[in-house]
């Protein structure tokens, strides 16, 4: 992944946790309402991809099992990961495509309620993603892969200053691109040309030549409705569609989204789509379920939108009728780091996904609440124009400390913490006994990132390699790694 040029090695800091009594009086064990739905406290453990469900997409064991392990910390919610609403393979990937997929995701809310006994809700996020192929070697992309016309000719013959090039047979031009250096790619092939062949195929929601592309605006709003009635029919508390990073819904609102049909260009253009997903999934589940968004509040990429699109955003999407509004930051396929031949890009080891995802190798300023200020200032927006909608921020957070102070600010309204909730699932409930030393704090080495990079089933450093042999430990497929935090008291 990538890191700030200064690299400077932040240590976790010390804090100090609240007494039993403290944390019953404080902000972030408060109740919090997201619309028609409360949660007992204000805190939040947002949605990571485990790498745990079946090839086919259904819940398995070890994923019900994985959110059995968060809900006995009690949080006040949980989001369920980013959950495929198309009924297409997508790998080890929950999906809610479809009926059949309803009895395992009533698995996992059975679950959620028993360890919690009934105290965390429970929310899943409902996401879409275009096609994305592996980086192809060089002699299959030309091979198999380049539609070869007579631009592609020209460019070479007036790189090579052969004018012969112009007419010679397709294999031989296929053959002489193929075994071409850089440079002769740069000046033979079109920009796009030169990404699929160094990163990888990657649709875009600008792919106006493709008719599932330019049928996105029809599609997409049927499809996550559909989906919204199956969690509530699955007995989901709320959905969180998932408009960040760097899928569907986000590239649509992204700056980069320069379609010309209405639904791209303006933030108006780019808001229609996620405005009529938004209306669909609201009419499907009816106005007593909770119903938000995940969205950015800064792309950290080259003509990608920023803060104040944000702000403009979550105005908009309250004034709509979502119940709460969760913020996070970059993690696009824009900057992405060159995967090797054989692989995909992954969207978050560039700059926008180490903004999305900082670690201890920071700036000066450091990883811990350094994303903060997005969520601020959308809050700001939203109660500027006089709406009181919930705001979730995200990003570093790992002591009482942090979370309590960004509440009293009115800088947040709920606290989300996904790798420190990942290192000690229960962190939540021993700050509210009063028992904050017995905490395992994150280290934010982003060990879990980098497991979950190569779709690996995702497991922490400070406790997947302890008692492995103790009965009843589920083991990673490999075997080297417990799946779950050991059971805590």
């Amino acid at each position: 992944m990538w890191t700030p040029p200064e690299r400077v090695r932040h240590p976790i800091p010390a804090t100090a946790w609240p007494s039993r009594a403290q944390a019953a009086s404080s902000r972030l064990f408060s109740p919090v309402s997201l619309g028609p739905l409360t949660l007992a406290t204000r805190t939040w453990v947002p949605a990571m991809v485990p790498w745990r469900a079946t090839a086919e997409g259904f819940a398995s064991p070890d994923v019900i099992a994985w959110y059995r392990r968060f809900a006995a910390g009690r949080p006040g919610a949980i989001v369920i990961e980013a959950t495929g609403i198309r009924d297409v393979p997508s790998g080890p990937l929950l999906r809610i495509g479809d009926d059949r997929f309803i009895p395992g995701l009533r698995e996992i809310v059975a679950a959620v309620r028993e360890a919690s006994e009934g105290e965390t809700k429970l929310l899943i996020q409902l996401i879409d993603f275009l096609a994305l192929k592996r980086r192809p070697p060089p002699d299959k992309f030309f091979a198999r892969f380049l539609r070869l016309d007579a631009g592609h000719r020209e460019r070479l013959a007036a790189h090579l200053g052969d004018a012969r090039w112009r007419d010679a047979p397709e294999a031989e031009v296929r053959e002489r691109l193929a075994a071409g250096d850089d440079a002769l790619h740069d000046a033979a092939l079109t920009t796009r040309e030169r990404e699929d062949l160094r990163v990888g195929y990657r649709e875009r929601v600008t792919d106006l030549h493709l008719e599932h592309i330019r049928e996105l605006p029809r599609s997409l709003p049927p499809l996550f409705a559909a989906a919204a009635s199956r969690a509530r029919e699955a007995g989901f508390d709320g959905v969180e569609l998932h408009y960040a990073h760097a899928y569907t819904m986000a590239s649509f609102l992204s700056r980069t989204n320069t379609r010309a049909d209405g639904y791209g260009g303006s933030r108006e253009g780019r808001l229609r789509l996620p405005l009529e997903v938004l209306a669909a999934a609201r009419a499907a589940v009816g106005a007593d379920y909770a119903l938000g968004c995940r969205f950015l509040g800064d792309e950290v990429i080259a003509g990608g939108s920023d803060l104040d699109d944000a702000a403009h955003f979550g105005r908009a999407f309250a004034q709509a009728g979502m119940d709460f509004l969760s913020v996070s930051k970059g993690g696009k396929f824009d900057d992405a780091k060159q995967p090797k031949v054989g692989e995909a890009v992954y969207p978050y080891t560039g700059r926008s996904g180490y903004e999305c995802m900082p670690t201890v190798y920071s700036d000066a300023r450091g990883p811990f609440a350094r994303n903060l200020p997005l969520a601020a200032r959308v809050r700001a927006e939203l109660r500027d124009a006089g709406l009181e909608i919930p705001v979730v921020a995200a990003g570093g957070f790992n002591s009482f400390e942090l979370a309590e102070a960004a509440l009293a600010r009115g800088e947040a309204d709920v606290i989300a913490a996904a790798r420190q909730s990942l290192a000690d699932p229960d962190w939540w409930l021993k700050m509210r006994l009063g028992r904050g030393a017995e905490i395992r704090r994150c280290k934010f080495t982003n060990y879990c990132e980098a497991l979950d990079t190569r779709h690996q089933q995702v497991t922490c450093q400070l406790w997947d390699r302890v008692e492995l042999d103790a009965p009843d430990v589920p083991l990673s497929r490999d075997g080297r790694r417990r799946l779950l935090a050991p059971a805590w008291p």
